[in-house]
């Protein structure tokens, strides 16, 4: 993994936007919830979130939904709809991992899927957003700094040649 970033003031307002949009999404868009994340978390719209550009407009969470129609077409595919709490949730959870470790939206939607993400709403909401994501990634055996994934590697590389020895 990278260099965790400290959060600052325009990574929160990006965070509070990209929950907004997503808690949003529910009373304006017509797909179900994980259809409109996986449209969203590979759009234009969020590489603007990405690269912060985002920030030099006056774009409000309603415009990105707009944006987000506008480039895939509207659909009311899928039923299942999250609730307000837990898209917000999710929404601010994608842009902290994002924003902290310096991954593209798609990258971090290919670490963590909604549904996933969505199970671990209750456990995890009441949680700063930095430990949610480090227990998020120790969980799938992610490990943030370079001690830790070389401590990792070395415990393997030590199991393999122990198995040799006793052949």
């Amino acid at each position: 993994m990278r260099e965790i970033k400290k959060i600052n003031r325009d990574g929160l307002l990006l965070c509070e936007l990209q929950a907004k949009t997503f808690e949003n999404s529910i009373d304006k868009m017509e797909s179900s919830s994980e259809i409109f994340i996986r449209r969203f978390m590979k759009s234009k719209i969020a590489k603007r979130l990405d690269n912060q550009s985002i920030l030099d407009g006056n774009i409000q969470a309603n415009d990105i939904l707009t944006l987000v129609d506008e480039e895939y077409g509207a659909t009311d595919y899928g039923s299942v709809k999250y609730t307000h709490n837990e898209m917000y949730w999710i929404g601010y959870i994608y842009r902290y991992f994002s924003f902290t470790y310096d991954l593209s939206s798609s990258q971090v939607y290919k670490i963590i899927k909604p549904k996933e993400l969505r199970g671990l709403f209750l456990p995890y909401h009441t949680m700063d957003p930095s430990q949610a994501i480090e227990r998020i990634l120790e969980a799938k055996g992610m490990f943030i700094d370079e001690e830790t994934e070389l401590q990792r590697q070395y415990e393997i590389f030590k199991r393999i040649r122990m198995s040799k020895k006793d052949k």
